[in-house]
């Protein structure tokens, strides 16, 4: 069948107009658009190659916070998977048989054949929802490989269990997000462990233990994310979307989610082939789904309501007391989710628009920094990298990446932060109470009441070592 498809395409080529052709589109932009279900591979920077290497300076400690690779939907969207082979042969059948495909904008003749030809992988099934995929394998284990080449010095190839310290939330893709990082830095045959998982997870999962976190209006009536659903621009997108596939009527929103997931996830799944579900919409239609995912996010895990800046008190804490700790471990990575990754760049300030996204300001915010298809793909990352500059007046300094690109923050200098600026700048978190701090509903003791005696503690044993 697939050798009948190749042989195939050549020769509808041939009748091809001008309408847009997603399989014949080389650069694919629409792609880097998928919000939370973008492929790594699409979006990763490409700059740290110059970017890590601080004249002067020795890295010393890596931190990490790493979301799970790409995975496998929830058994909902596995369930529904049937009615995309429906919608599959009534678009076929408007096309070659109802004669109702629109006069412009028109599924060129290359992508209907591969919808045409679309078959669901009936071996993925509901008992394996939001699994690790190969891919998202893939994904760990490069990451890995790639910060340990810019880092041998901090990074080595043997796992001892007082020099690394993993951890990982209790799901399927966060433990083998973990396996295929350590597969990464040390090998198949490795020997390394995480630590135990804790009952209440509240460094890695907070948002469970939190309920005024979870009870925040961000999707519902009256949100930026139901006014921007309601809007004549959302509709009038379903309504185009219907219309370029053949229907006489706007298709239920169910509908075009489907495909629509069905296209980044696929595209996700496999990086180098086209999925044949994402030649269903036109490059503006994604970007417009994509603002809706992004209001979503930023009132759900974002900048959207003050109080999601304190959800991840722990985490910011557990990054400051490690850098400034000048003993083992020397690495501490956690494997989590999109949420923990989120809620911990609003803590620290990253990526923050001037302007409040709303449903109204679609048009300029084009340019907007919170966009989760780049700030949060399948296997986002953020790394911390603490420098020793024994030259310099400020001998401590630290790296802030996001997926591979340093952070820009208007207190640093192009990217390195001198490390008593970060304390300062985030003082109020380091010595708040957790407990308190994160959810005003109260919750377990903190992991410390405040940071700023264990950094006194930490400062004395520094001392001592000299």
């Amino acid at each position: 069948m697939r050798l009948l498809i190749f042989l195939l395409l050549p020769l509808v080529a041939i009748a091809q107009g001008d309408d847009y052709c997603f399989s014949k589109d080389t650069s694919r932009l629409q792609t880097r658009q998928f919000s939370s279900k973008t492929a790594y591979q699409i979006v990763k920077g490409t700059d740290i190659e110059r970017q890590y290497l601080v004249p002067g300076c020795q890295p010393q400690k890596i931190w990490i916070f790493h979301r799970h690779g790409t995975r496998l939907p929830k058994a909902s969207m596995i369930n529904k998977a049937p009615r995309v082979g429906e919608l599959r042969d009534i678009i076929v059948n408007n096309y070659q048989v109802a004669k109702t495909k629109p006069e412009t904008d028109e599924l060129c003749q290359t992508d209907l054949i591969a919808i045409k030809f679309w078959k669901w992988n009936s071996s993925i099934t509901p008992d394996m929802e939001e699994y690790l995929t190969a891919q998202g394998y893939e994904d760990l284990r490069g990451t890995a490989k790639l910060y340990q080449r810019f880092y041998p010095s901090v990074l080595p190839p043997t796992f001892n269990d007082t020099y690394y310290q993993f951890r990982h939330t209790d799901t399927q893709r966060t433990t083998e997000s973990f396996k295929a990082f350590a597969e990464g830095l040390f090998g198949s045959l490795n020997t390394a462990h995480p630590v135990e998982i804790p009952k209440e997870d509240l460094l890695l999962r907070p948002y469970d233990f939190c309920p005024s976190f979870k009870n925040v209006n961000y999707k519902g009536e009256g949100s930026e994310y139901q006014k921007f659903h309601q809007s004549k621009l959302y509709n009038d997108t379903l309504a185009a979307i219907s219309t370029r596939l053949g229907f006489l009527y706007t298709l239920s929103e169910d509908d075009i989610k489907l495909m629509y997931d069905m296209c980044r996830y696929e595209q996700a799944w496999n990086v180098d082939r086209n999925s044949v579900w994402c030649g269903a919409f036109l490059p503006e239609q994604i970007t417009v789904f994509e603002y809706l995912e992004d209001l979503k996010y930023y009132y759900g895990s974002g900048y959207g309501f003050p109080e999601n800046a304190n959800l991840n008190c722990r985490l910011v804490q557990d990054m400051l007391t490690h850098l400034s700790n000048p003993v083992s471990p020397h690495v501490v990575a956690h494997f989590a989710h999109s949420t923990g990754l989120l809620t911990l760049l609003t803590a620290l300030g990253i990526q923050k628009d001037d302007i409040k996204l709303r449903a109204d300001n679609y048009d300029s915010l084009t340019s907007r920094r919170w966009k989760t298809s780049l700030i949060d793909p399948f296997a986002s990352n953020f790394v911390a990298v603490k420098y020793d500059c024994p030259g310099s007046l400020d001998p401590e300094k630290v790296i802030f990446f996001l997926n591979q690109q340093a952070v820009q923050l208007d207190w640093c200098n192009v990217g390195l932060c001198k490390w008593s600026d970060v304390l300062e700048k985030y003082k109020a978190i380091s010595e708040a109470d957790c407990g308190e701090y994160f959810c005003r509903t109260g919750g377990a003791p903190s992991l410390r009441s405040g940071m700023s005696g264990l950094l006194a503690i930490l400062a004395f044993v520094a001392y001592l070592m000299h």
